[in-house]
Parts: C-alpha cells; structure tokens; sequence
C-alpha cells in the first residue's frame, strides 16, 4: 500500500513546493537527533525526510499522484526510520535544513546559476602632489577593465543565435549522483559539463565576447577627488568597475591615492610643517616675512625681535582641509613654522670688528655654561649627588 507522503507532512495534495519545503523544515527542526534524541522522534523524522524526498522531487510525487509508490523497489525501508539520516544526501542537506540553504531538484540542488552575475570591483592607484590634495582635483584616469559587449549587448548570443535548455542537465544545471554508504544513500550534485551550471546553452555564441556578455578594452574615467584626501586614502568610483558576466552591473571604481612629497611642507594629518631660515640678524632684530603658504599664497609672517632658533610659529587655519567620512570639508588644520637661525660662517676683517663691538657692549666675550633651571645650577647638583655615594 503506498505511503501518505502528504499526510506525513501535514500538508494538502495541491501543496505548492514551498509549503512542502516550509512543512519539512518545520519538522525537521522539531525531529532531529540533536534536538528530540527520542527513538520515536528519530523514527518521524526518517520518514519527514523520505517524504520530502519524493515530494521535492517533480518525477516522484507524479507517480505518488497517480497512487503508486516510487520507493516501492526497495528503497522504501529507508521509510520506516531504520536510520533517520536515509533520506539525507549527506551533511550539506542537514545543514540546508536547519538554515534554509536548500531549494527545488530533490531537496538537495541548487538550480542553474543565472548568466547574469555582478561585476567585480577593481582598483586603481594615481599620484597626486600635496596642492591637489589640498585644493581637490578631477583626475583623468585610464582603467582596464571588461565592458558591455556592444554587439550582443550582454546576451552573449550572436544575431540570430537561441538560447536553448541543456539536454544533458534538463536545464537543472547539475548533474546529480547516488552512491550508498552506511548512513544511506548520499547523492551529491556537481555543476553539468556541457552548460557550466546555467541549465541552458547559446546555440550560436557571440564572436566578439564568445558568449561572455562582455569584453576586455581600455577606457578613461575621470575621477572627482575631494580638498584634504591623503596617503592611501580610496576614493569610490559607484558603478566603474568591471561588467558582470552576461551585461550583470558593473562593480565600483576604487582610486587609491598615493601622495608625493613635497619640497617644502611635511604633512602631519590636517596640520603642514614647515621650515624657515633666517640669520641671526633679522631673529635678533625681527622683520616682516613673506611666506608662500600651500594654499592662500604669500602670508606675512611677523617675527618678533630676538626670536630664537627652534622657536615654532602657528598660523591656526592654514593647514590641510579636514576631510570628513561624509565627504564634505570641516575647516583646516594648522601651518607650523619652525625657525631655523643661521649663523655666518664668512666674516671679512670689518664684519668681525662690528661683531667683537657688539659682544663687548653686550658682555659676551666669554661664553657661560646655562643653568638647567633648578638651584644651585648643574655642576652643584652633580657635587651633591657624588657627595651622597
């Protein structure tokens, strides 16, 4: 007498597949071994999983249909729960039960693959010199990449050329194989041959892309690239990257900055370091000096009388832009002048003269040690430190 597969599953003769699939997954989640180690729950769920089996299956729920019994050659003692994983093809159908991995074709198979698939990114580095990052700049690049087939466009069939379904595969795109071993049968899929997993073959495929839907070509995009981006830095291109498979939507563009160095100006995140050199007259005396900036041109910058080598100077605002995720712009960082005083090294017999006058009048014949600003100065701390020993 054949078996009530429908009933097994609670589920109605009109079922549409995905109630059968919803039923058993409920089932199987209540019945498994892991969950209700029962021999009655690992009974019901062999015959939840043999039931699945045959529904799932298009050719064998048509003889159930018709009130036959496809496993009535002997294979229907898997039926009876003698092991409950029978029904099973092997632990990628386990897995597929408790995490919804699994589709038409038996339970087990994937269905064919789509021809149309989305392309990959791609990435590309440019140089760029501290003023363009500074300022922002639209960068012409020339990329490499696959393209839309401008013949087929996408369909990778040639004029007049058909799409038909895989005779080998019956347009499943798999091919299915059955081999027992001790936990039953275990039927494993692979992707068929002759189709490649899409279930359908192009009789007559395009000669310019072979049935790609895309070709390789060299093509230039022009790249917006925002004030204060840095070293290594990526900018995102949307939609510039390569065409997918079959015209599928072309991956993202991502522009790698490389940043130069520059002659003059160090970079330190949004903040700019510079040096600049003066003799000592002009540190003694102070002058008005005229900076050339990065990004606003000259700048007067004030030096003090008696500034001292390796006094630094802050013009708040002159540094880099500051580059937010947003993309947008937030104010500047700073601009850091280090002074660097120069001492002459070239003295003719009167400018010697004027300078032995000045360090008489200043009392700077003789050179003095520096105290290190504690009492008693250096050489008494080191007396009374050697004092202790």
């Amino acid at each position: 007498m054949a078996r009530d597969y429908y009933g097994i599953l609670g589920v109605a003769k009109n079922a549409s597949d995905q109630e059968i699939k919803r039923a058993y997954r409920k089932l199987a989640r209540e019945l498994h071994p892991d969950v209700n180690p029962s021999e009655d729950a690992q009974h019901k769920f062999g015959e939840v999983t043999t039931a699945y089996e045959v529904l799932s299956d298009p050719q064998k729920r048509k003889i159930v249909d018709l009130g036959g019994d496809p496993l009535d050659n002997g294979a229907g003692a898997r039926g009876g729960g003698g092991d409950p994983f029978g029904g099973f093809g092997g632990l990628g159908d386990i897995m597929d039960a408790f995490f919804g991995a699994a589709t038409g074709g038996g339970g087990r198979g994937r269905g064919p693959r789509s021809r149309v698939q989305p392309g990959s990114d791609a990435l590309i580095r440019i140089s760029l010199t501290l003023e363009e990052c500074a300022t922002g700049v639209n960068k012409e690049i020339t990329v490499d990449t696959a393209i839309l087939c401008d013949q087929c466009r996408g369909n990778g069939t040639a004029p007049g050329g058909t799409v038909k379904t895989c005779d080998t595969c019956n347009g499943q795109g798999e091919i299915q194989s059955v081999q027992r071993s001790f936990l039953g049968q275990v039927v494993t899929a692979r992707p068929c041959p002759v189709c490649r997993g899409y279930g359908e073959v192009i009789t007559d495929p395009c000669r310019q892309c072979g049935g790609d839907g895309r070709v390789r070509a060299r093509r230039n995009v022009t790249a917006k690239v925002p004030a204060g981006v840095g070293d290594g830095m990526r900018i995102r291109l949307s939609g510039q990257g390569e065409v997918g498979p079959g015209g599928g939507p072309a991956g993202d563009l991502y522009v790698e900055v490389d940043e130069e160095p520059h002659d003059v100006f160090l970079r330190e995140g949004h903040d700019l370091h510079c040096n600049l050199r003066i003799p000592m007259t002009t540190a003694a005396l102070g002058a008005s000096v005229q900076l050339e900036t990065l990004v606003d041109g000259e700048y007067e910058l004030d030096l003090e009388p008696g500034t001292q080598p390796g006094a630094e100077l802050l013009l708040t605002g002159k540094g880099m832009p500051r580059l937010r995720s947003s993309g947008r712009v937030d104010g500047r960082g700073d601009l850091h002048v280090h002074i660097d005083v120069t001492v002459p090294t070239r003295l003719d017999e009167a400018q010697r003269e004027l300078l032995r006058e000045l360090a008489q009048q200043r009392g700077e014949e003789v050179p003095t040690l520096a105290s290190n600003g504690r009492s008693g100065g250096l050489f008494s701390k080191l007396r009374g430190t050697k004092s202790h020993r």
